[in-house]
């Protein structure tokens, strides 16, 4: 199953291919084009939070045969409220992106960020509390969805 348009907020179309990033974050915003090539893995409801987690053929594959994602992989949390984008969540593999951080608060050469439905990074989260929860995650590719991408079709 891929992406399906109807979920996407259309002001994805306003951003530019140029990303939004903030220090010394290397995640990109998903541009319409990037959009177009992820799968739709699963659901998750938290109360009056709809989240749709995507990523792509290449890591859901990757995942199923239990060997690590590659580089250039994200995964997209989108964050729905009210009928409405809030806000998503972004996390992007980059080769050796794990040498921006000390030890003891690297999550493999994962990074994370948090956008607004825009495109601007959402400086009201904390991408470190982000990277020390995925932490534990280790044995799971450091995603939280693991299980339902395993098991997607």
């Amino acid at each position: 199953m891929t992406l399906a348009r109807a979920l996407l907020p259309t002001t994805f179309a306003a951003v530019t291919a140029t990303a939004v990033l903030a220090e010394p974050n290397r995640v990109r915003f998903p541009t319409d084009e990037m959009i177009a090539e992820l799968e739709h893995y699963t659901t998750v409801t938290r109360g009056n939070v709809t989240e749709y987690m995507y990523t792509s053929p290449e890591a859901l594959s990757a995942i199923r045969e239990g060997t690590q994602v590659p580089d250039g992989t994200q995964v997209i949390l989108q964050d729905w409220r009210e009928g409405e984008v809030y806000r998503l969540f972004v996390m992007e593999k980059g080769e050796n992106w794990g040498a921006d951080y000390d030890e003891s608060s690297r999550a493999d050469d994962w990074q994370f960020q948090w956008y607004w439905p825009d495109g601007t990074v959402n400086m009201d989260e904390n991408t470190g509390r982000c990277r020390s929860c995925h932490m534990s995650r280790e044995d799971r590719n450091f995603m939280f969805t693991y299980n339902d991408a395993r098991r997607f079709e």
